[in-house]
């Protein structure tokens, strides 16, 4: 069956000489792969809308395995993105991370919403380290292993000052935090920010107002926290974290 598929391609593969297969996600029936026939060559129509992180409308044919693309339209190409080393390397980590941790023929429109306005923010703006962070907690979410930041992930306690646990999931309260000797007491302002992020869409964000530290405290717990349940190797993680040594 032939269908208008509007999405986002976060992940391409050559397959032979002149072939591509494409990883798209879309509104309509969450990530699936498809076929782009004579996408490699130079002429092709194919070319330009097959590449990686651009927002389109596609039109193909709908199969169990492996679908494949008769023709696409660019919605925004985010150009640039493109033309700049480290939003391509943020946005490079944002499609892998989204085509890991999302399930085959799973629409979720939430997430699908988020990842537009967050490649539209890394798109405009050059201040990207919250917009990512906001994305990150909501695709853990979605991938089932997120940290419980609007309570005591032990005791359910909405009383503070709280502590991050990698080892328990999450907040600790006072009553809970000698569970895990290495719990880090976090500022009443990092709990705030924490649950923020998880719950609330970027397009109601004008703009946060976060201290150094705390960012980095933040970015900090989200990377040990990934590397304790994530589960799958990222290279474009290892790319940024690179790239925040030359910094």
């Amino acid at each position: 069956m032939l269908e208008k598929i509007d999405g986002i391609i976060i992940k391409t593969k050559d397959y032979g000489e002149t072939h591509k297969i494409v990883t798209i996600f879309s509104k309509k029936l969450g990530k699936f792969s498809a076929i782009a026939r004579g996408a490699k060559k130079p002429k092709s129509r194919m070319a330009a809308v097959t590449q990686p992180f651009i927002y389109g409308q596609f039109f193909v044919y709908v199969s169990k395995g492996l679908s494949t693309i008769q023709q696409g339209e660019i919605i925004n190409s985010y150009r640039t993105i493109r033309e700049d080393i480290i939003k391509t390397a943020y946005t490079a980590y944002l499609t892998e991370l989204t085509d890991k941790l999302l399930d085959e023929n799973t629409p979720n429109y939430d997430i699908y919403t988020q990842l537009i306005h967050t490649l539209e923010w890394i798109s405009e703006q050059d201040d990207v380290d919250i917009p990512m962070m906001m994305y990150e907690l909501k695709l853990f979410r979605a991938g089932g292993f997120a940290p419980t930041v609007h309570q005591c992930a032990n005791c359910a306690s909405k009383n503070g000052p709280f502590s991050f646990s990698i080892a328990e999931g999450g907040l600790l309260c006072p009553k809970c935090n000698s569970i895990d000797p290495n719990a880090i007491q976090l500022p009443d302002t990092v709990v705030r920010l924490f649950y923020l992020f998880s719950t609330v869409g970027l397009e109601r964000i004008g703009s946060v107002s976060v201290k150094a530290e705390n960012r980095l405290l933040i970015r900090q717990l989200l990377d040990t926290y990934y590397d304790h349940y994530g589960g799958y190797f990222l290279k474009s993680r290892k790319f940024l974290q690179q790239l925040d040594k030359l910094k």
